[in-house]
């Protein structure tokens, strides 16, 4: 064999997608997985349902733990609720310190994160920042849905429904599963402490 096809042939064997026969005892390669199954899959939420009655407007607060990507409802110093939870994609997007509920809106719209649409309502640029892009000509901006809002900054960061991808992947917001995002809105009044940390 030339040179050059026994060095084509390694990288065929090496990438997987030639047809010839490893040597004997040559080392396998691993099949590629899918990009699903990259994604480190969360723990589903887990409710004590014992301990709802637990909760009252004076005992009920929230710790969120951005190491662990893991929120809590704790009624007093009981953890009532343990959901997995998305937040700021970079350190810092999303703040560590103590917080209070400032306001609640069952069906929030973004006014920084959102599309682009036309006036029969059809995206015509999706995943735009109102900070950075500018609307195409006939065009207005509809921000990202932030169902069973409950805003904890005035610049916007709050918990809400969202997708959780197995790691930090919001603008600074802590996303929850939608049963669970709905269970806080409904369980934590205005005013509620928030701590978020490691």
């Amino acid at each position: 064999m030339q040179p050059a096809a026994a060095i084509l042939l390694g990288l065929l064997l090496v990438l997987g997608t030639g047809s010839a026969s490893a040597a004997p005892g040559a080392p396998k390669a691993a099949p590629r997985k899918k990009a699903a199954e990259l994604i480190h899959k969360q723990d589903p939420p887990m409710i004590a349902a014992r301990l709802m009655d637990r909760l009252t407007p004076e005992n009920t607060s929230v710790w969120i733990s951005l190491g662990k990507q893991r929120a809590y409802l704790m009624a007093g110093d009981e953890v009532v609720v343990d959901t997995p939870i998305s937040s700021g994609k970079r350190a810092g997007m999303t703040p560590k310190g103590e917080f209070k509920i400032l306001e609640k809106n069952a069906d929030h719209r973004s006014n920084i994160y959102g599309d682009f649409v036309d006036r029969s309502g059809r995206t015509v640029r999706r995943g735009v920042s109102t900070k950075i892009d500018s609307a195409p000509a006939g065009t207005r901006f509809l921000g990202a849905p932030m169902k069973w809002f409950m805003r904890l900054t005035w610049d916007g960061v709050g918990m809400h429904v969202g997708v959780l991808p197995g790691y930090p992947a919001s603008h600074g917001c802590i996303r929850l599963p939608e049963e669970i995002a709905a269970l806080f809105y409904q369980k934590c009044p205005k005013g509620t402490p928030v701590t978020i940390g490691d």
